[in-house]
């Protein structure tokens, strides 16, 4: 089993579930994790075998232009992309940090996590 990973990807987005938060918009962190058996032998050395780290970040970027009010959604539409795309891996977890929530004290940030497990039936 190959893990693939991205960590602290920043972003800008304009998620949230409140108008201001639509409007001004924060910063975003994501990790993003996927485990797959390759698709050819690694001494092939061809990227095609393997999930491209680059076509993770540019899959989430594009996400991030979407504005939606739950992180979780989101996180969600990450998930299905990259399943999309990479149909042979067995788990994807993507988490999305949104730096300083709008909350009545100072958070560092909140988070939402979600882990994609394959179906045995491969479905």
């Amino acid at each position: 089993m190959i893990n693939v990973a991205l960590h602290g990807a920043e972003f800008f987005g304009k998620h949230g579930f409140y108008p201001e938060e639509q409007l001004l918009g924060s910063k975003f962190v994501v990790d993003i994790s996927a485990d797959f058996e390759p698709q050819g032998a690694l001494q092939n050395d061809k990227l095609a075998d393997t999930v491209n780290y680059e076509h993770l970040y540019e899959l989430t970027f594009t996400q991030m232009q979407h504005p939606r009010k739950l992180i979780e959604t989101l996180c969600q539409a990450i998930i299905d992309d990259i399943v999309k795309h990479y149909p042979y891996v067995a788990v994807v977890s993507v988490t999305i940090k949104k730096l300083n929530p709008p909350l009545r004290g100072k958070v560092d940030h909140s988070s939402v996590t979600i882990t994609y497990n394959k179906p045995e039936n491969g479905i």
